[in-house]
Order: C-alpha cells, then sequence, then structure tokens
C-alpha cells in the first residue's frame, strides 16, 4: 500500500516541480556518498530533494549516516561523491543562508541570551543599526517565549531553554534552510513537547524549510511533510559490501494542522506509524 501511495506522490510532486520555471527543486542531493574505509562506503546513492517550505525528517538507526548527511547539506562536511544543491547553487562550504541547531546548544557561555543571537544577526547583516538588531533579537526569543530571560547567560537557564536559543538565533539570521540534529534528543518528555509545538508554529508561521534529524517516529510523524527512511551499510550474502541508503521516502497525509495531543485520533497515524516501525524493525539496520 505505501509503495503506491509513495509512488502517486513522487509522481505528484514532478509535476508540481515540472510546472515551476526551470523545474528544479530548493534543494538537489545526487549521488551523495562517503566513504572512511575504501570500498565500504557508508552510504552511496543518496538522492532526494525538497521543496521550499517543505519540512523533510530522516529516520534510521546510528552509524546509518543521518547526521553526516546533514553535515554535508550544512557545509561542515565534505561527501566523498555526489553534489548539494540549494537554490541553484552547490554547497561547497558553511553559509549563513543555512541555520544549523544541534543536540548540544553551543552557545557561548559568556554571553546573555541577548548577545549570543544578537552575534548571529550581526555577522548575518554587519551593517544593521543596534536598535534594528535588537529587534530582531526580541522578536525571535518573544517567539520561543524566552522574554522574560532575555539577559540572563547560558549557566541560568534550564536545559529546554537553552535549546530554545539555540533555535531562536538559527531562526534569527532567516536562513533558507533550517538544519536540525534531533535537537530535542537530550530532553525531558514534557519540555520536549513543549518545544516541538513552538517549533512547528514556528514554522507555520515564517514558511521555512526544514531537515531534520529525529530517532523519534512520533515526532517525525508530528512535524514532517515528508519522511525518508535510511538503511546502514551491511555485508552482502555473496561477501560484497552494500552501502547504506535511502530506502523509503514517506509522504505524510496526515493533516498538517495536526496537534501532538490529537495525533493518534487522526485516520491513518497508526498504519503510517506501524509502517515506519516495521522498516525500523525489519529492514533499517541491514
Amino acid at each position: 500500500m505505501w509503495s503506491d501511495v509513495s509512488q502517486r506522490n513522487a509522481a505528484a510532486a514532478a509535476i508540481q516541480r515540472s510546472a515551476v520555471p526551470g523545474g528544479a527543486p530548493f534543494l538537489q542531493v545526487q549521488g551523495l556518498a562517503k566513504s572512511y574505509q575504501p570500498g565500504r562506503p557508508v552510504f552511496a546513492g543518496v538522492d532526494f530533494t525538497m521543496d521550499r517550505g517543505e519540512f523533510v525528517c530522516i529516520i534510521g538507526h546510528s552509524g546509518c549516516g543521518k547526521t553526516t548527511i546533514l553535515n554535508v547539506l550544512a557545509g561542515l562536511d565534505t561527501a566523498s561523491g555526489g553534489h548539494v544543491f540549494m537554490d541553484g547553487r552547490e554547497v561547497a562550504g558553511p553559509g549563513l543562508e543555512r541555520g544549523v541547531v544541534f543536540q548540544g546548544h553551543a552557545l557561548m557561555p559568556w554571553l546573555s541570551v541577548r548577545r549570543n543571537i544578537a552575534f548571529a544577526v550581526e555577522s548575518r547583516w554587519p551593517g544593521m543599526k543596534r536598535a534594528e538588531v535588537n529587534a530582531q533579537v526580541e522578536r525571535y526569543v518573544a517567539m520561543v517565549g524566552l522574554s522574560q530571560a532575555i539577559d540572563r547567560k547560558p549557566s541560568e537557564l534550564s536545559g529546554g531553554m537553552k535549546q530554545r536559543v539555540g533555535i531562536a538565533r538559527a531562526f534569527a539570521i532567516q536562513p533558507k534552510m533550517l538544519l536540525l540534529d534531533e535537537p530535542f534528543g537530550a530532553l525531558d518528555a514534557l519540555t520536549r513537547g513543549s518545544i516541538q509545538d513552538e517549533l512547528m508554529g514556528i514554522v507555520r508561521e515564517t514558511g521555512q524549510t526544514v531537515f531534520m534529524i529525529t530517532h523519534d517516529v512520533d515526532e517525525a510523524i508530528l512535524l514532517a511533510d515528508r519522511i525518508l527512511l535510511m538503511r546502514n551499510g551491511a555485508q552482502g550474502g555473496d561477501g560484497q559490501w552494500i552501502p547504506g541508503g535511502i530506502a523509503q521516502a514517506v509522504t505524510n497525509t496526515l493533516p498538517r494542522s495536526r496537534t501532538r495531543a490529537g495525533l493518534h485520533h487522526l485516520d491513518g497515524y497508526y498504519p503510517l506509524r506501524n509502517h515506519i516501525v516495521d522498516f525500523l524493525v525489519t529492514a533499517g539496520s541491514h
């Protein structure tokens, strides 16, 4: 059933792209490969596209290369083969048109929340006046619900608050694309759910394009328009090495207005969840 759905959605997406001048999607990943040992690539032949404003999650077992793919998209790592094009230009290194949020908040401990975010804004727009910088910072701090903590330092914040600052900093530079590497993985369930809600709200308000790594199936179903299922590399029965790669791209057909509280009540939720879990149990690790 799901393969038929995926094929229909892929065909529809191709038709939609062909109607756009130039026919090129916002992000194109072509033949991406990464090797650390000769003859044993972690992954190879990774091909996928993303449309502007799309939210894509990638799920797979540890070691399949998810973070490496994200780092290549961010320009923080180089692939052994293949190409990445964003908005018609090849990604060849880091750039402020891509915002990155890792599991660790990576805040500068000697600076306040305000100055941590202002530093990024000033780097993005060197000529921006101080009042404009402050207005930009305050807007995105308010979006993540931290206005009351804007002049505190990271040591005065909880783990969840630090992650909120990291998200605000990434959005404040108004990147063309946001890259999230399990940003909520170390948080407790209540805090994680709260920040998921905030992220959904900001993404809907800004129309942000997002590529996110997660191990949480429900998080992917809640947030993503499309979910990429990645398999690990493995030794084949004939002794040949089979690289990892994208095994399936599953389109999330649940209403985009979905909420955490109502997710499991939606028609189609359990078949979608079971499909992803079955893949992870039976196919994702080999």
